[in-house]
């Protein structure tokens, strides 16, 4: 049985030549030929080139954004069987074990980038169609140090962290209690465009496990139902400025 490392792909990318692959082989043929040719416009054939390079990315995008769409009809909730200080959330061995066959089928591998810096941890997902496009996203993250964790355990637990998010953010993943019977795909009313950026803002000075918390449970900002928004808004407010909950400042007057 063969075993991937942590980092390479959650799901392989088909072994069939598609088509793009098939023409970037005859381009390069047809290059050897001209090269070959001491009568070619090589200047003519280098724009040549790149033309027909802009016609197999676009294709290719297409490929993506069609399979992309397809694949979103089939991708389910996620039940929420973690549990940690904030609440439950989504494993990423669940989300892995629910999409990686359903990314296999329409054509999809993602990776992952872990790169250290003076900052933090910075995690890049990278989503990979059989046809040659790819999409990535990523996020900066502090070493999680909550609980006494020693380095490596706040180096796992914050790449663990990311990981989730940027896989439930470039699949649109969302998450549900494991009691709700299947429920989530009722329809409800999301918060709008300036609700969600309202719950970036707050999320982004929010300590590591709230953030945690947040992704297992929402997946993103924009997926926070409306209903949730102000008492969400609320208590992240509250845990992004805990001192605010002591001081009190007095009235001028």
């Amino acid at each position: 049985m063969n075993t991937q490392p942590m980092n390479r792909q959650v799901a392989d990318l088909p072994t069939t030549p598609s088509q793009p692959i098939n023409d970037s082989t005859a381009i390069i043929q047809v290059i050897e030929r001209a090269a070959l040719n001491p009568d070619v416009d090589i200047d003519k054939m280098e724009r040549l080139l790149q033309m027909q390079e802009r016609v197999l990315d676009r294709q290719a995008l297409m490929a993506y954004s069609a399979a992309m769409a397809a694949m979103q009809t089939e991708l389910p909730s996620i039940a929420e069987r973690g549990k940690g200080n904030n609440g439950h959330y989504a494993t990423l061995e669940d989300i892995v074990d629910t999409v990686r066959p359903i990314m296999q089928k329409h054509g999809f591998a993602v990776s992952f980038r872990i790169q250290t810096q003076e900052r933090g941890i910075q995690i890049t997902g990278v989503l990979m169609h059989q046809d040659g496009h790819r999409e990535e996203t990523g996020m900066l993250l502090p070493a999680d140090v909550s609980g006494n964790k020693n380095a490596v355990q706040a180096f796992g637990s914050s790449t663990s962290y990311g990981k989730r998010y940027v896989l439930c953010a470039l699949l649109n993943i969302t998450t549900r209690g494991q009691d709700d019977n299947g429920q989530a795909a009722a329809t409800v009313k999301l918060v709008t465009p300036f609700q969600a950026g309202q719950i970036k803002q707050l999320i982004a000075v929010c300590p590591p496990a709230t953030q945690e918390w947040f992704v297992g449970k929402y997946a993103s900002a924009e997926q926070v139902p409306r209903s949730d928004f102000d008492k969400l808004r609320a208590s992240l407010h509250k845990r992004a400025n805990p001192q605010q909950t002591s001081h009190h400042p007095a009235r001028e007057g």
